[in-house]
């Protein structure tokens, strides 16, 4: 485990926006109550509560992988509309003590899904 620092700082805030996220033309999730994490020099994820997403239109996979400063991750696929997005989905369930805020959130790959839309709240 790696602890985030000034070499590679992490971040998590509370997004004041309304945050959607889109596949085959349906919803698939969409809350008021994002979080949105900014890790080192990559881009900005928004991670999403589970009760605000459509589980029905998500099914876990056997995927996982590791980032050192997070823990373990677990993967969703995404079914929506026709679509069907691999591993479009992740969660870290039990993440390291310094990310426990997203802890049981969702996050989505703006590339597996068709927009990941903001909104003024």
């Amino acid at each position: 485990m790696k602890t985030p620092g000034p070499d590679h700082p992490i971040t998590i805030t509370r997004n004041p926006h309304r945050i959607r996220v889109v596949l085959g033309g349906f919803i698939v999730a969409e809350t008021t109550e994002a979080l949105t994490l900014q890790e080192s020099t990559l881009d900005p994820v928004h991670y999403i509560p589970r009760q605000d997403a459509r589980m029905d239109l998500l099914e876990r996979t056997d995927h996982r992988s590791h980032c050192p400063y997070k823990g373990d991750a677990s993967y969703f696929t995404a079914m929506a509309g026709g679509l069907v997005r691999e591993n479009a989905v992740w969660s870290y369930e039990e993440p390291y003590p310094a990310v426990k805020e997203i802890a049981g959130y969702l996050a989505f790959y703006p590339e597996r899904v068709d927009a990941i839309e903001e909104f003024e709240s």
